[in-house]
């Protein structure tokens, strides 16, 4: 799509089915299935920061997955959201510690928590497809977030049923290296 402006048409339309749809999508131990896949077939390497998310809303619970990355030694981290057109900030957590509202509904640690740089992200999303295309809630801040890390792991995580044929994606889409649903791993990086 070249029209930026059907382009956005496009993401509006895929953004409003797919939140629709997604809440029919969680189901009892998905959270702990996802955590399965993700230590079977693409743990981060030893060691590796990881940022994560506090799950809000009927997006696919990864604490499960966040807990055994911690458990085998990875320093975990949680986005901090900024004033649009900014990347998103990472500061260090555990689980134990104090969490604080952040914009937009999250859970985010406190001001005072370090500020760290992931090695691996873990990305939430409304829909991906098997290309890698992700598509966001529409504030860009992943996109900017992982343009400014090029040397970082990306890895898309959601439920089975968010995959779609395409998502519509522009110039500044930045794609994932990989989906980890409940149900497997989608390898997308060549």
């Amino acid at each position: 799509m070249s029209n930026p402006e059907d382009l956005a048409r496009a993401k509006a339309a895929l953004r409003r089915s797919a939140a629709a749809a997604r809440g029919a999508l969680v189901q009892p131990g998905a959270g702990a299935a996802l955590a399965a896949v993700v230590l079977r077939h693409c743990a981060p390497p030893a060691g590796a920061v990881v940022a994560g998310f506090w799950p809000i809303g009927d997006e696919i619970d990864i604490r499960p997955l966040m807990l055994a990355l911690q458990d085998a030694g990875h320093t975990l981290a949680l986005p901090v959201t900024p004033p649009r057109g900014q990347p998103l900030v990472f500061r260090r957590w555990r689980f134990g510690a104090p969490l604080v509202p952040g914009r937009f509904g999250t859970s985010v640690p406190p001001d005072d928590a370090p500020v760290v740089v992931p090695a691996a992200l873990l990305v939430p999303l409304l829909a991906f497809d098997a290309a890698g295309r992700r598509l966001g809630y529409g504030g860009g801040y992943y996109d900017r977030t992982l343009a400014g890390l090029p040397g970082a792991w990306a890895l898309g995580v959601a439920f089975a049923g968010q995959q779609v044929a395409k998502v519509p994606a522009g110039a500044h889409d930045v794609p994932l290296h990989g989906i980890a649903t409940e149900a497997g791993f989608l390898r997308t990086e060549p």
